[in-house]
């Protein structure tokens, strides 16, 4: 492994400046975070739950105190719209909020036995580490954290390169709010070392890891000799179904920030859009306004619908994907400084060329016709992601129907919605492992203890 700097530069998207200079991690801050963090669990997982809970209602008051501040600062890292940031900071909050009034209800079950009783515990895993992207740095960054406090554990939390700075001043909140030093530690660091190290100590007990699916894997096999639990949220190429009973106005009109949200830099981004045969046209007709309609600049100005590429290796990323002599829409984009691509959609490709199956992570997205119902669930499924996927009809059971045939994580019927904090997310085969979010979220950073008292003399 080549030598790693000693610093990370973030520079903002926008103008390729340089924002902040951060320490990067090393090893043996790795190794003394753990420490850190295994001491603090122990006092943390003693507090009565009524005492956990209401620090963690206090960090997220903590943090709705200062939601202006994080999301601007995630605009000038990330490059997010403003009110993308408004709306992730404010993500955070709700996800403590919701956090904590898990606490009090992470019971275990009094289970029928001859001869006795038998209870469970849920008990907590120890020191979780959070690996978090950058493409949603704040709200996936407490997917993790938010539920592995509330079941009992301490967080050590590595954010990308890229955009460590929101992780940093939501561990500076968590100590204004009260809770334990060492409790929640972030380490920026780069992935071959401060990450590499996360997932191999003995220490760490599990690891939540965001990104993409290659990375992923490696993950999962350095962790596999000691077995260490792992959540993986990995890739995503999804399904934007547009049936010709649809409300095709309304498709039309949701189409584009279903892929361009973010500047496509989402898993869950309906890049591959649908259509049946019969109003394939009409369909396009209707999409061509909308995406020249997506004003793309300054993600500061609140007018604006989207936002640039994160840096200019993921520019030359998307550029390579959308080669000479492809048909299609283009929007705008500015010219000059930041990492700019226009909102692209492209029509007569071949359903199997590496624009149509691989993951862009940028605003394009492809339109493919289909013949009848059999047809659109076999094209959903020719990828080897499951993630997400949207399904436009007006037939109720056809909705149920294929809902049940697409072979993916989280589905909408007549709308783009893939995550809300109260209910599950996860992916189908190559877009990872477990869930995360939901009624469920704590139980996923818990061991289950039975125990068994005898009542016979």
């Amino acid at each position: 492994m080549p030598d790693q700097p000693a610093e990370l530069q973030v520079h903002n998207p926008a103008t390729e400046e340089v924002i902040a200079t951060v320490p990067a991690a090393t090893v043996t801050d790795v190794d003394a975070a753990v420490v850190r963090a295994a001491r603090a669990q122990t006092a943390w997982a003693a507090l009565a739950p009524g005492e956990r809970a209401r620090l963690l209602r206090r960090f997220a008051v903590t943090v709705d105190e200062h939601l202006e501040e994080l999301a601007r600062l995630e605009v000038r890292e990330a490059g997010h719209t403003l009110g993308n940031a408004r709306w992730e900071a404010g993500n955070v909050r709700d996800l403590l909020d919701y956090a904590a009034g898990g606490v009090e209800r992470l019971t275990g079950r009094q289970i029928p036995v001859a001869g006795g009783v038998d209870v469970t515990f849920p008990e907590p895993l120890g020191v979780v580490g959070v690996i978090a992207p950058w493409n949603f740095p704040m709200p996936i960054a407490a997917w993790g954290t938010a539920p592995a406090l509330a079941a009992g554990n301490a967080v050590l939390l590595k954010p990308a390169e890229t955009t460590p700075l929101t992780a940093l001043r939501l561990a500076e909140l968590a100590l204004t709010a009260g809770l334990p030093e060492g409790l929640f530690q972030v380490l920026p660091g780069h992935g071959p070392v401060a990450g590499n190290a996360l997932v191999e100590h003995p220490g760490v007990a599990k690891i939540v890891f965001t990104g993409s699916t290659a990375v992923g894997k490696q993950v999962w096999a350095r962790g596999a000799d000691r077995l260490k639990r792992v959540t993986l949220e990995l890739g995503g190429k999804s399904p934007n179904i547009v049936f010709a009973d649809a409300d095709l106005e309304a498709a039309a009109a949701a189409a584009p920030m279903s892929f361009l949200d973010n500047a496509g830099q989402d898993c869950c981004a309906r890049t591959r859009i649908l259509v049946e045969r019969s109003v394939h046209d009409r369909f396009l007709e209707l999409l061509a306004p909308a995406i020249e309609a997506v004003r793309v600049g300054d993600p500061a100005d609140e007018s604006v619908d989207m936002g640039p590429l994160i840096s200019a290796a993921q520019l030359a990323r998307v550029r390579s994907y959308v080669t000479d002599g492809l048909d299609g829409i283009r929007g705008k984009a500015p010219e000059g400084p930041g990492h700019w691509f226009p909102p692209t959609v492209l029509t007569g490709v071949d359903p199997q060329a590496p624009v149509a199956v691989e993951e862009v992570f940028g605003p394009v997205a492809v339109v493919l016709p289909f013949d009848d119902e059999a047809d659109a669930v076999r094209l959903a499924n020719a990828t080897e992601y499951g993630l997400s996927g949207s399904i436009w009809t007006r037939d109720v059971g056809r909705a149920l129907r294929v809902s049940q045939a697409v072979r993916a994580g989280n589905l909408s019927v007549n709308s783009h919605s893939s995550v809300r904090y109260w209910t599950p997310f996860g992916g189908f085969k190559q877009s990872g492992v477990g869930r995360e979010l939901g009624p469920d979220a704590l139980t996923a950073f818990t061991e289950t203890k039975n125990v068994f008292i005898s009542t016979e003399a």
